[in-house]
């Protein structure tokens, strides 16, 4: 259910490192509590983050929730289609990237696939 290539965090924010930089995102898991999103609040490209700092919040019919930086960096890109449509979220999660990040950084607290799976069941 959770993509292999993705290392993810306890808030439910996934991860994925390439050559390009890291995109961020929400989990599958996080999308089915918090229900049908409906605004997002990102980041300007630019801002430094560090590993746990609160990057944007995601407001659902349900909650607004605050989202967490997996990794230290800086912001490069932002989605800002997620921002005319913030439902895609609940239809793709894994998907639907909100930034990416130049990472200066990387946890070595990051579950993999299988270690997220069992936290979410």
């Amino acid at each position: 259910m959770y993509p292999a290539d993705f290392k993810y965090t306890k808030d439910h924010e996934w991860v994925k490192v390439s050559a390009g930089g890291a995109r961020v995102g929400i989990t599958d898991y996080a999308q089915k509590q918090l229900g049908d999103v409906v605004y997002l609040e990102l980041p300007e490209v630019g801002r430094q983050l560090n590993k746990g700092d609160v990057f944007g919040t995601i407001e659902s019919v349900k909650a607004v929730s605050e989202l967490y930086a997996p990794v230290s960096g800086e912001v490069t890109e932002v989605n800002r289609a997620l921002g005319e449509k913030p439902e895609a979220v609940n239809v793709n999660p894994h998907e639907s990237w909100m930034i990416t990040i130049r990472v200066t950084g990387e946890p070595d607290d990051l579950l993999d696939a299988a270690q997220y799976a069992e936290l979410t069941k």
